[in-house]
């Protein structure tokens, strides 16, 4: 990889800051979306009217200003610019070089169209090379299928299993902890 790289550029994506006005009305759909709200986070599911969302916008970034341990992005598809989905560099630790990541595509009709692979590809770059960190973890429900194989296809790996601890409609969850460590993305990424 040389400087000439986009760091925030691939085919079919790009990342980029929040834009207040339209993001809201399409985030807050999301948030009415039970399946990307359990694919994205760990917390229970909560619908959020485009206000809501833009109060949470503003959360964030006094968040990034004042601690300094998250990057977040939003992905837009390069072809229209349109938002499809989110993706942070979260809970760094500056001292010990770590952080944790996700991502997520927003609508179920721009999954699996190879967004999140790329996003995840330019995301381990600037992570890596950009911040310096050294090693990065995900945390990835069991019934996130996806997730688990775009973190291993990445080579990410699997280093803790914590049974059952998520619940979800009456039933109970592994938890799984991948990480990757800065080295072995290297090896990859030649």
């Amino acid at each position: 990889m040389s400087v000439h790289t986009p760091l925030f550029e691939s085919e079919q994506i790009r990342l980029g800051p929040i834009d207040h006005e339209k993001d809201a009305e399409v985030e807050s759909c999301w948030t009415h979306d039970a399946e990307f709200m359990r694919l994205m986070y760990l917390e229970p599911a909560r619908p959020f009217s485009p206000w809501q969302v833009k109060k949470k916008y503003e959360a964030l970034e006094k968040s990034i200003e004042e601690e300094k341990n998250l990057f977040h992005f939003r992905i837009r598809a390069r072809e229209d610019g349109r938002l499809i989905g989110l993706a942070e560099i979260y809970f760094i630790s500056w001292a010990n070089a770590v952080g944790s990541i996700r991502l997520g595509i927003g609508a179920a009709e721009d999954r699996r169209r190879g967004y999140g692979s790329e996003t995840l590809r330019l995301l381990l770059r600037y992570a890596f090379t950009e911040l310096n960190l050294y090693r990065l973890t995900a945390l990835i429900p069991e019934y996130n299928t996806g997730a688990l194989a775009l973190f291993r296809e990445a080579g990410f790996v699997e280093e803790v299993c914590r049974r059952q601890a998520l619940a979800r409609d009456g039933q109970r969850w592994d938890l799984f902890h991948y990480g990757l460590l800065s080295e072995e993305w290297q090896r990859r990424a030649k």
